[in-house]
């Protein structure tokens, strides 16, 4: 479905690799017993700009976004939210339009700042990057532009296999001026596309706290980047402490024109719940 984008790394020596990770099935990080030479860290600099430039509009980006939360003992919740970018600013909105109760309830981040409006108190809160987006296994970065190579440093770990697909595996520590929800990353590439197929979060401790896969990628042809956007048509989020805990993402639908600039505000959002 998509072009081949980075090259793999040239092997000193062929083995097979002893790993059959399904992308259904959450493992743990796989260490094959296979000697290869590393790429380059300009080389894995590349990598990570890949995946950047390809998620990357140049301009805004609208989607409508359905989310299903599933917890060990409780009832499923579904949500609706629609999510308004400008990528060029680095602003994000996430505004929940179903269920009715939920309506209205939105996140704001601007000047690398994420705000909580609660319309029922009427009340702005500032929250960490870790927050769970309206109590999922969600959180900014799951919605937001990709920004791996300004964020993290990477490190090769080894060239696998993930069920069918050829995969560059990668460990990426978070830079000290960046603000992330999880200072250690784990990363899965399609050798043949550059595309997260896997991603795993660590704490510093290097506790894995959740575990994402990316079934299906998609893109929409965007007028002021002249090109294509890759999006994610699902992800797969698990919860590596409650275990049992899941949370699904699926994009609805995706509109590539230009936004108002009201909607990268407070009043705006709180105008929506009036």
């Amino acid at each position: 479905m998509m072009s081949h984008l980075l090259p793999r790394p040239t092997l000193r020596a062929v083995r097979a690799l002893s790993v059959a990770l399904m992308l259904s099935v959450v493992g743990d990080l796989v260490h094959p017993d296979a000697a290869y030479a590393a790429p380059t860290a300009d080389q894995m600099s590349q990598m990570l700009r890949v995946v950047d430039d390809r998620q990357e509009n140049n301009g805004d980006y609208k989607s409508l976004v359905y989310l299903e939360q599933k917890e060990s003992g409780k009832a499923d919740l579904v949500y609706q939210v629609a999510v308004y970018r400008r990528d060029d600013a680095d602003k994000l909105v996430l505004m929940f339009l179903m269920p009715k109760e939920q309506a209205g309830t939105g996140y704001l981040r601007v000047d690398n700042n994420l705000f909580f409006y609660d319309p029922s108190v009427g009340k702005w809160e500032r929250r960490t990057e870790r927050e769970r987006i309206g109590g999922t296994d969600s959180n900014r970065q799951d919605f937001d532009q990709s920004r791996l190579h300004v964020e993290y440093t990477p490190t090769f770990v080894a060239d696998e296999k993930l069920g069918s697909y050829n995969v560059q595996h990668l460990k990426l520590d978070a830079k000290t001026e960046s603000d992330v929800a999880y200072p250690v990353v784990h990363l899965w590439l399609d050798a043949a596309t550059g595309n997260v197929l896997k991603r795993q979060d660590l704490a510093l401790s290097g506790k894995l706290m959740r575990t994402l896969l990316y079934p299906k990628w998609e893109k929409a042809y965007s007028p002021s980047k002249k090109g294509d956007v890759y999006y994610a048509k699902e992800i797969r989020i698990f919860d590596e402490i409650q275990k049992g805990n899941q949370t699904t993402v699926v994009i609805q639908s995706v509109d590539l024109n230009t936004l108002d600039d009201s909607i990268f505000t407070k009043a705006w959002l709180e105008s929506k719940s009036r």
